[in-house]
């Protein structure tokens, strides 16, 4: 999908983002409500195969930008450290992509953890160097948390 030219303000984007995630879920049989006030937890989900729901806080970028300011294409989110949702969806509106993460995951793999914060980023750029090999950077490598990899461990379909 080419975004280049639209101007979306921040709630707008946002907003694409968890309506993504709902019409995605629900391709695959699982209902969601959003929430009307902003605690951290976007969405509440239900699966008729589970016996309880599941809450999830989504994050939203438009598009990949360069890293840093002038670095390499990446897609990058900040999420509180102490997210009060079961999980967090990472979208990319360009590519529709969707990652689904627990914050236990997340805090494992966020390259930055500045105070009360993890930030994690998938570089765009296949010629992105990051500076430590030790650390998930690069899209491909998140291929494991894409949503539909991840639906059937979730919510038992």
């Amino acid at each position: 999908m080419q975004l280049e030219s639209m101007s979306l303000a921040k709630a707008q984007i946002g907003k694409c983002g968890e309506l993504l995630v709902q019409y995605q879920l629900l391709l695959r049989g699982i209902e969601s409500a959003p929430m009307s006030t902003d605690t951290g937890i976007d969405l509440v989900t239900y699966s008729p195969k589970l016996p309880h729901p599941i809450t999830v806080q989504v994050k939203t970028n438009l598009q990949s930008k360069p890293g840093g300011g002038k670095g390499k294409l990446a897609l990058d989110w900040w999420v509180p450290n102490d997210t009060p949702a079961h999980y967090v969806a990472l979208v990319d509106l360009s590519s529709e992509n969707i990652w689904f993460m627990s914050p236990a995951e997340l805090r494992i793999h966020a390259q930055q953890q500045p105070a009360g914060r993890l930030h994690i980023y998938m570089y765009t750029d296949p010629s992105a160097q990051p500076r430590r090999s030790d650390r998930l950077a690069h899209l491909h490598e998140f291929e494991h948390f894409k949503l539909a990899n991840r639906v059937s461990a979730v919510y038992g379909t």
